[in-house]
């Protein structure tokens, strides 16, 4: 080991505190890269284990090939696994209302193929020879025909032809120009009810069948699916190995592979990875930097005594570095380590919010990648050597003399540090040296502002982020009075209510409610408006008629009837023939939009006929949610009345179409919708129908905001200590620094009393000089995340809140950490004899 190197050393042992601070810093920032690489791999690995899972271990499938082929592939060295169903044919599916999907495709499965692609069963069980069949859900969806466990399929199966060209599930229908050639009838027993395949294409004309492949009586037809050793060639393998025929690539589990066209899920995770990085190595280099360029100006003498005896600048930056390798060999793997160890603790916490994220049955388990951890280990290690050489390179370029007299770092002109009378005033004479050697020092502080401003900000925006999702979960609980929702437009009343009864005896169902949605249009005088809404809607005030869209929400008579008394309203005026009715009329951010509390409109009929004159009372709310709202239109307004259900029928001649919903509450809503789904099933229900769990939307929504929730604070709490070390680091060394200065105030006089006054004016001008950076930037950027949520969302009434109270964690904070930094390393000041700080020069 060289003199240079041995004089490194000496200088991490001497500087006993420094170092451990800065090796603290380096295991942080060691340890928050890890687990941004190891958190990034095991949520790869999760979502690839659970693409897998649904859609099957496979990269490619050849749609139509021969026995032959599936061998050669089986051979094949790029080939780490094979699998075949056999292309039994099509039949036409009688009654289907899917007029590009017309046929049912049969598959003969073996077991290899039953292992290798799932199947999830609805009910009843997997065939178990050719003559049982399992069939899938969407039928009844799709094409409106329903297919029972135990009911007898008999088929005549053919195939697909058109132009003498024979046509595969890849091949999408072609109305009037194919025809299906009968080959054989077949009969099959259905045995059970699964999910539509993940093999089946979107496209394709057949609904899969699947039955047990008869080894007896068997075609030369199959579809093949290939898992490659390398899936990131499955482009090339399977353009060369399919020739002229079709292939299909599986690109729900490519793409987390990194393998398919569609990279946007690995842009976006890389993109948030790599700005997580680049705030991580802002935050750590701040804090390397500082300790090596404080550990610097305290080896400036030395520096300048070695050059003065021919050491090159070459030397004292290799020095340098040498010093940035040996904190990075003790810092760096317990860095990774603890990285490591932190996912391992949070991912049982979060695994079971990200399976109703995602449904998938896979668990979320720790994956450990040995390349991410050396990239880490490297990013790590270049933020050291960055954090070194840069004050290294500028301590071995200050002239000889300048280091030896170490009158480099301060060169400040006397109006520069001039302070008025009134400043002395206010402050005294320790506020004023405080002040003044602010001043005075100005390089040497900024670091340590910008670091407390850094930390603030990254504190204040990471709790404004977590704290917007959280309103944003709880109005989505609180618009809603209901957790499962029932609707459609073209049922039959009383088929509906026959449903009704049937639905609101689902285990778990404690609560429910009916209504219906009428839309209407009807004409305004743009006088009746309020001036403020004329303004906002670009009415100049000459008076003219303007068309408006009226809702009008049939519910319930007795809810109705609860309402009416509630807002203190005479019963008999809004019910019976021509009663009263109620109706809100608001702009987007809730203000009326009316000059009066009573309001007569004429409805009018589509065909602009028949008109009906309504009588209302404008009120601020309604008492039941309506429906979800099917168009994407928003319209600046809302105009809804409401109405019991027995008047319905007094609007029929308006020929309005109606959408008809049920409402429930339930103890467990995704047990419910799974009873009722298969309600609906066995009532034979044909109109079209939606089911929608709303609680199970806000259930995914509160999981996503507990998991942002968690890594949030984790990296806020993490990048906020890299910025505290920093501080501590930069203040109490700065502060060891001025210990001849400090000396020196003391020996003419400085009581201890004077003493402290003068550290904590220094402590306030740190402050201030923070709160007044980072609070109008933490401001800021919490407004540009509420922004961005709110163009993701397109909510209104969704007002910015201040965050007030992260804010002033913040700001006490900052003030805090000073403080305590002051008094650590003050209190190793003043245990110090004068007379010996005064001769530190000396020595």
């Amino acid at each position: 080991m060289n003199i240079f190197n041995k004089v490194a050393l000496q200088g991490l042992k001497k500087s006993r505190t420094r170092t451990f601070v800065t090796i603290i810093g380096v295991v942080l920032s060691a340890a928050m890269i890890t687990a941004v690489a190891t958190f990034g791999t095991s949520l790869l690995n999760y979502l690839t284990n659970g693409s897998i899972a649904k859609y099957g271990d496979w990269h490619v499938e050849f749609v139509d090939v021969d026995s032959s082929f599936v061998h050669e592939r089986a051979d094949d060295n790029e080939v780490s696994n094979t699998a075949a169903f056999e292309n039994i044919g099509y039949a036409m599916l009688d009654g289907a209302k899917s007029p590009e999907k017309p046929y049912l495709f049969i598959s003969g499965f073996n077991d290899k193929t039953f292992d290798t692609l799932p199947i999830t069963l609805i009910s009843g069980r997997l065939p178990e020879n050719s003559s049982e069949v399992l069939v899938p859900s969407h039928i009844a969806a799709k094409a409106d025909v329903r297919i029972s466990v135990g009911d007898i399929l008999t088929l005549a199966v053919g195939n697909r032809e058109a132009d003498g060209e024979t046509l595969t599930q890849h091949d999408s229908y072609r109305a009037g120009e194919e025809m299906l050639e009968p080959v054989t009838e077949k009969t099959y027993t259905v045995v059970g009810i699964c999910d539509r395949p993940g093999f089946e294409e979107h496209s394709a004309p057949g609904y899969t069948l699947i039955t047990k492949a008869d080894t007896a009586d068997q075609a030369d037809n199959f579809s093949l699916f290939v898992t490659l050793k390398n899936p990131h060639n499955v482009k090339a393998y399977a353009s060369g190995a399919a020739g002229t025929s079709a292939y299909v690539l599986n690109d729900d589990v490519l793409r987390f592979l990194g393998a398919s066209d569609n990279k946007l899920f690995n842009t976006m995770l890389y993109s948030v990875g790599g700005i997580l990085v680049a705030i991580i190595m802002v935050g750590s280099i701040f804090l390397i930097y500082n300790s090596f360029h404080i550990s610097l100006n305290e080896r400036t003498h030395q520096f300048g005594i070695l050059m003065s005896v021919g050491s090159t600048a070459k030397q004292l930056r290799n020095s340098v570095l040498f010093e940035g390798l040996c904190i990075g060999a003790i810092g760096i793997p317990i860095g990774v380590l603890v990285g490591i160890g932190c996912i391992e603790l949070i991912l049982p916490i979060v695994a079971s919010n990200f399976s109703t994220i995602i449904s998938t049955t896979v668990p979320l388990t720790l994956s450990v990648s040995v390349p991410a951890l050396v990239v880490a280990a490297a990013v790590s290690l270049i933020t050291i050597l960055l954090s070194a050489y840069i004050p290294a390179k500028k301590a071995a370029a200050t002239p000889v003399m300048e280091c030896i007299r170490q009158t480099n770092e301060i060169k400040t002109e006397l109006k520069a540090i001039k302070t008025s009378k009134l400043t002395q005033r206010i402050y005294g004479l320790e506020g004023t040296l405080a002040l003044k050697n602010f001043r005075r020092n100005k390089k040497r502080y900024r670091s340590v502002v910008l670091s407390l401003t850094l930390s603030i900000v990254l504190f204040v925006s990471g709790s404004a982020f977590g704290t917007t999702l959280k309103r944003l979960a709880k109005q989505y609980t609180m618009d809603f009075d209901y957790d499962i929702c029932f609707y459609t437009q073209d049922m039959d009343e009383s088929k509906l209510f026959q449903l009704y009864d049937e639905l609101k005896t689902a285990d778990g169902v404690y609560e429910s409610s009916y209504q219906a949605i009428s839309t209407y249009s009807c004409e305004v005088n743009t006088n009746d408006f309020l001036d403020s809404y004329q303004e906002t809607a670009g009415y100049d005030g000459t008076g003219k008629t303007v068309g408006l869209s009226m809702d009008i929400q049939f519910i319930e008579d007795s809810i109705y009837q609860n309402f009416i008394e509630s807002l203190g309203l005479p019963t008999e005026e809004y019910t019976g023939q021509g009663a009263k009715m109620i109706v809100v009329a608001k702009d987007k951010s809730l203000a009326d939009i009316f000059a009066t509390r009573a309001m007569d409109f004429t409805l009018i009929s589509e065909s602009g006929v028949q008109t009906k004159a309504i009588h209302t009372t404008l009120v601020d709310t309604y008492p039941v949610d309506t429906l979800p709202a099917q168009s994407s239109e928003v319209k600046p307004y809302v105009l809804m009345a409401v109405a019991p259900y027995q008047m319905k029928s007094q609007f029929d001649t308006l020929n309005a179409p109606a959408k008809l919903g049920l409402s429930f509450r339930s103890e467990n809503p995704s047990q419910s919708v799974a009873e009722m789904e298969t309600m609906i099933q066995s009532a034979g229900i044909t109109s079209e129908y939606t089911i929608y769990n709303l609680y199970g939307v806000v259930d995914q929504y509160r999981s996503v905001t507990f998991v942002v929730d968690v890594f949030t604070y984790v990296f806020v709490i993490m990048i906020s200590l890299i910025a505290v070390a920093n501080v501590f680091n930069t203040i109490s060394t700065n502060i060891k620094l001025r210990r001849r200065e400090l000396a020196m105030l003391r020996s003419v006089g400085m009581s201890e009393r004077g003493f402290n006054k003068m550290m904590n004016f220094e402590c306030v001008f740190y402050g201030m000089r923070t709160l007044l950076f980072g609070v109008p930037v933490a401001g800021i950027i919490s407004w540009l995340i509420y922004k961005v949520i709110m163009n993701a969302e397109r909510m209104d009434n969704f007002h910015f809140e201040f965050p007030w109270s992260s804010m002033l964690i913040g700001m006490l904070s900052v003030f805090f950490i000073v403080f305590i930094t002051m008094l650590y390393a003050t209190g190793k000041i003043k245990k110090e004899n004068i007379i010996d700080a005064l001769r530190d020069d000396m020595d």
